[in-house]
């Protein structure tokens, strides 16, 4: 998965920058100062930790960890950007992850289920949070950055990696699916997503991501017949909605 993913990515976004780039040599310079290569490890980490953490744990407990991206945006652009980080940012985080806790904590029984798979996933989706937070907040910073080069670099470096693990075994599986994935739907969503940080806040675009939250694990349910248990509902509620009174309240005193 990692390496078709990683591969198709990298092919589709490197292949219009070649073509529809018209000062590739500034693009490259730009791309390996400081800022650049921060981005293409932080895309690199994500795309690599995101497949993973899928392949051993629940979807649902995944992408509860990936929804605290909009906090890991507030507190990465307070350091970065120097946007102030209010009270409510903390709030939030707290009530984040007591929601991320319910989910993974708990297993089907009500019991506590510390699982190593369910606890490796829950950080590698926190983990992804806020790698996806720290490029969103670097390409706000750095406007010159080639987009579709740095990302699709990232997503070279974790298909090449998925592509040495993988070996013979990488023609395994539904290939179909894996190709829409990597050709269609990666590409269009790594792009649009890191293009709209350049016009708003990153906790703004990271609002998005509370869709995947949400319609993910219904997906996955209808897809693969992985039903979430009572607490990964629960403690997903509660991420949910404390990130969707956090971002309301940033946006009404915004306009303020």
């Amino acid at each position: 998965m990692l390496a078709w993913r990683g591969l198709l990515t990298a092919l589709v976004l490197l292949g219009v920058f070649v073509l529809f780039t018209r000062e590739r040599r500034a693009a490259l310079r730009a791309a390996t100062g400081a800022v650049g290569l921060t981005v293409i490890a932080t895309q690199t980490v994500n795309t690599t930790l995101f497949s993973l953490s899928v392949s051993i744990a629940p979807v649902s407990v995944v992408l509860f960890g990936v929804a605290t991206t909009p906090i890991w945006a507030a507190v990465f652009g307070r350091f970065i950007l120097h946007e102030p980080t209010r009270k409510t940012t903390w709030i939030t985080i707290f009530a984040v992850m007591t929601g991320i806790g319910i989910a993974v904590l708990t297993g089907p029984d009500g019991r506590p289920a510390l699982s190593a798979p369910v606890m490796l996933g829950a950080l590698g989706g926190l983990t992804v949070g806020a790698s996806l937070a720290l490029t969103f907040v670097l390409l706000r910073r750095a406007s010159g950055l080639s987009i579709l080069l740095v990302v699709g670099l990232g997503s070279l470096i974790s298909g090449l990696g998925g592509l040495l693990v993988a070996g013979d075994t990488v023609f395994d599986g539904t290939l179909w699916a894996i190709a829409i994935s990597g050709l269609v739907l990666l590409p269009v969503s790594f792009f649009s997503l890191s293009f709209a940080s350049r016009y708003t806040n990153a906790s703004n675009v990271s609002l998005l991501l509370l869709l995947e939250t949400v319609l993910g694990p219904l997906f996955v349910w209808a897809g693969a017949g992985e039903a979430p248990t009572g607490a990964m509902l629960i403690g997903g509620a509660i991420v949910v909605a404390s990130l969707a009174a956090y971002l309301l309240s940033e946006s009404r005193r915004r306009a303020m």
